[in-house]
């Protein structure tokens, strides 16, 4: 059974090993790491810089999703996005790569929604996805995330590409319409 635990210095070592080549890479960090591959030390060092730097003490929440058989499964980061702690952002989502597609990223998700509405008692969560990478965001819609329509693309320079990231949201409404 999928469980989300609070990440551990130690789980680095396995998201590193799930980006084999550049593009899983930018698809999971976008432009958030000037290099590729990173290491376990890289990603540790970017964890306690932001927990050092947010602007808000207590806005920046990294997990781990594994089981008691397979271990580490999948990785994502919760961070606030307001100073009222209303709105929480999904980050750097990934699942180990031998299990993708298998539905564990939905479980890691559900997880998740769970921690930010029932336990953190969010108003909102977003999660932005490239529009180059179709299963992640039918992984989000089939756990209820919508379109945000009001909300402005972002746009990357990858590979001599540029790179549309929509942003899809989840209310607290319907989330609880989802149970």
């Amino acid at each position: 059974m999928l469980k989300l635990r609070v990440y551990d210095p130690k789980d680095a070592e396995n998201i590193v090993s799930w980006c084999k080549d550049e593009l899983t890479f930018r698809r999971w960090t976008s432009d958030r790491y000037d290099h590729f591959p990173i290491t376990a030390e890289d990603i540790n060092h970017k964890y306690i810089d932001c927990n050092g730097d947010c602007p808000v003490p207590g806005t920046f929440f990294p997990f781990t999703a594994y089981d008691d058989e397979f271990g580490v499964a999948g990785h994502l980061i919760m961070r606030f996005t307001d100073e009222e702690k209303k709105t929480l952002h999904f980050g750097f989502v990934i699942v180990d790569d031998k299990r993708r597609g298998t539905g564990c990223g939905k479980a890691m998700l559900r997880l998740a929604l769970h921690e930010a509405f029932d336990v953190m008692n969010v108003e909102k969560v977003t999660i932005g996805v490239f529009e180059n990478n179709p299963g992640a965001y039918y992984c989000y819609k089939s756990v209820g995330f919508k379109d945000n329509t009001d909300a402005e693309p972002s746009f990357l320079d990858v590979f001599g590409e540029r790179w549309k990231c929509v942003e899809l949201e989840l209310t607290a409404d319907d989330y609880s319409k989802l149970a």
